[in-house]
């Protein structure tokens, strides 16, 4: 059997492979998409890029799940359907830790906390001292259960700010209501705003980690910003069905690792906002599982629910 699969490996791919992702014109999309073409160069082979909408990225994931395992199906997981779903969908089809084999981290990033200019300040200091005794702010969220909802959450835990929380259907969404004063904050990718805060169209006060982010220089860290707690990463990941072999899920680690090293996608994964950033298979596991054990109470504390 371990020569077989030795032998696999070695040929592997010998046909398409695909990725499921999650929204179009989405970071997951944009990752899928641009890993997938720098794969298909290397291997020869087509890399079809699937996205699938829905229940927080569980559909496509569990797709993915339930695909034969011999890595011609790849996930492009993030917090969403691999963290938040566990709690927020007491009827998961899948068990984000059980069925699915780690292949990489691909890229990390932060959330911006970002505030419409009619709110009258200029840092999270100022924020917290205008915010702390009203009743009348709303955030928005690309949906119940995403790192903008999370993020916006554990900022409402750490600083008892109090918030109202709007979801939206995208982050698109939720950038509209936020430049049309529907809702006063959100937390957002730094990308997915990028134009409206250069133009001044919106205000951004704090990263989600605790320090400054290379992908946003300019904004304060959560250290700095003297919110202690304050951390929330975007993550994602590729991930293959539980028991594909080992030696095709080092095959594809190797070879999205060589991607991922090339300084040419290093920059341009920072003009998305994002860091490349490689692991084994192992700390890429053991990293959804910490990330759960993390988020879980959050989420419960925050009697947040699925749409």
């Amino acid at each position: 059997m371990c020569c077989a699969q030795l032998t696999l490996a070695q040929d592997f791919p010998s046909r398409p492979v695909k990725i499921f992702g999650h929204g179009a014109g989405s970071t997951a999309d944009f990752l899928s998409r641009y890993i997938g073409q720098k794969l298909s160069e290397k291997w020869g082979q087509p890399v079809v890029i699937d996205n699938r909408a829905g229940a927080g990225g569980t559909i496509p994931g569990d797709m993915v799940a339930k695909s034969a395992a011999d890595g011609y199906t790849l996930f492009m997981g993030h917090a969403g359907p691999m963290v938040s779903s566990v709690t927020l969908y007491p009827n998961l089809p899948n068990d984000p830790v059980r069925d699915f084999s780690g292949v990489s981290m691909v890229a990390t990033g932060v959330t911006v906390m970002m505030v419409h200019p009619s709110i009258p300040v200029n840092s999270v200091s100022d924020f917290l001292s205008y915010a702390r005794n009203r009743n009348d702010l709303n955030f928005a969220s690309a949906g119940n259960g995403t790192i903008s909802h999370m993020t916006g959450e554990l900022f409402k835990q750490v600083t008892g700010i109090p918030m109202m929380h709007v979801p939206y259907k995208s982050a698109g969404q939720g950038l509209n209501s936020l430049l049309a004063n529907e809702t006063q904050v959100s937390f957002l990718s730094p990308v997915t705003a990028s134009a409206q805060l250069k133009s001044g169209k919106l205000k951004a006060l704090l990263v989600s980690s605790a320090e400054r982010f290379p992908g946003a220089p300019d904004v304060p860290g959560a250290t700095e910003s003297n919110i202690p707690g304050m951390d929330a990463r975007l993550w994602f990941g590729l991930f293959a069905p539980a028991k594909t072999p080992k030696p095709i899920v080092q095959k594809i680690q190797q070879d999205v690792q060589e991607i991922l090293r090339r300084p040419e996608v290093m920059d341009a994964f920072l003009k998305q906002g994002i860091q490349a950033s490689a692991s084994s298979s192992e700390q890429l596991e053991d990293f959804v599982k910490s990330e759960i054990r993390r988020w879980t109470p959050i989420i419960k504390n925050a009697n947040i629910k699925a749409d």
